[in-house]
């Protein structure tokens, strides 16, 4: 039992517990289904051998400090202009997470007399983003472009003279729904405005060669994408591709980027593999959309969901309990699949995230949902 200055924290820890809501952490087991290594690249060959080449060739393991120091190495370099090429931007930057480069972006492009914009759904790092940035900010309902355009004006009138950011998932990471970015794209044209396209669950995946849900809109001037390397790529960190005046102001003054140590240069060798592997093996898409359309069928048949036509299939429960209890089922089956809780998700909204990769097959998929109904259907609601 904590006490002293420790007891505020364990009372806090014991409230979770009576709302089903306190996390652990728990090893791998069973069957992935929960995982974002969509493509199966984590432990691709591919990617340990040109791992193994680099460090045979004298890449060192650690960067030894920020870029703007001695921790900007060739392989870096070639990481950015590699991307830049492969996703059609001017310019690309690398940082060591997807929460990192999100918080980087919002806290230092948007300026005191701006506005941002972000949907209700976009990840935590956004949110977190705009509490602690300068600009004005709006919450606004998910995927409502029309609400959107209708704050845009409200703020106008009130006296709003600066620039407006909008910050979206193109596709969205609990839901696995896909933002309207060509109603959005039009919005932000018609208001002069930057769009902020966080790709992190369409990396890989959609558009030509895996550049994602925003391939035709890469390289314009208003536009600035987010491309996690910790899911689909199989690696860690994010590649932001903008316009090459903006890299340079976030080179120059984002906080996130100057003070940190740079990536791995390893991290970087096995990421600018991973996107020759997208050009490469096209046939994991393909494989990757024949496992999910089997998924939604099956879910469909079996208990009476409707998909949501991506890899990330949410089976919303909505108690917390009953959503942990049948999570535990599954894992007790050899299927792991995870329970999310608020405030991860909205209250009320407890779910299943399912998530199809390229590390289960056709008959993983089915037992799985055939046990998922007999679970949905043992555990009383």
């Amino acid at each position: 039992m904590a006490s002293g200055p420790l007891l505020q924290y364990e009372t806090k820890l014991r409230g979770l517990a009576r709302k089903n809501r306190l996390r652990s952490l728990s090893p791998r087991a069973g069957l992935d289904f929960s995982s974002n290594d969509y493509l199966g690249l984590a432990a691709s060959p591919r990617l340990a051998g040109a791992v193994a080449a680099a460090l045979a060739a004298g890449t060192p393991v650690g960067a030894t400090g920020s870029r703007l120091l001695r921790g900007n190495t060739p392989e870096h370099e070639q990481l950015e202009a590699a991307a830049a090429r492969f996703f059609g931007a001017e310019r690309a930057l690398f940082f060591g997470s997807g929460y990192v480069a999100n918080f980087a972006l919002l806290t230092t492009l948007p300026r005191w007399e701006d506005l941002l914009v972000t949907d209700e759904l976009v990840h935590a790092s956004a949110h977190e983003a705009a509490h602690a940035g300068r600009a004005e900010k709006i919450e606004v309902p998910h995927n409502d472009v029309g609400v959107i355009e209708n704050a845009i004006k409200a703020w106008r009138r009130t006296g709003g003279r600066g620039r407006v950011w909008i910050a979206v998932e193109s596709l969205y990471s609990m839901d696995g729904d896909r933002a309207p970015l060509e109603a959005l794209a039009a919005l932000a044209d018609r208001h002069e405005a930057f769009l902020l396209i966080d790709e992190a669950h369409a990396t890989g995946i959609f558009g030509p060669q895996g550049r994602g849900l925003a391939h035709g809109l890469e390289g314009r001037d208003n536009v600035i994408v987010l491309h996690t390397c910790g899911k689909a790529l199989g690696c860690s960190g994010a590649l932001v591709t903008a316009p090459a005046v903006l890299c340079e102001f976030l080179v120059n003054r984002c906080r996130p980027f100057i003070y940190s140590t740079a990536p791995s240069p390893l991290m970087a060798v096995a990421v600018t593999e991973a996107l020759a592997i997208l050009r490469d093996e096209p046939e994991r898409r393909d494989r990757l959309s024949q496992l999910v359309a089997l998924a939604g069928s099956e879910i469909h048949k079996r208990c009476g969901m409707n998909p949501s036509g991506s890899q990330i299939i949410p089976v919303i429960i909505g108690d917390n309990a009953r959503t942990m209890e049948v999570a535990a089922a599954l894992q007790a089956r050899g299927f792991d699949v995870r329970g999310i809780r608020p405030p991860t998700v909205p209250e009320g909204t407890a779910r299943l995230r399912i998530s199809v990769t390229l590390n289960v097959d056709e008959a993983d998929v089915s037992a799985m949902v055939a046990a998922l109904a007999e679970e949905l259907e043992r555990v009383p609601a």
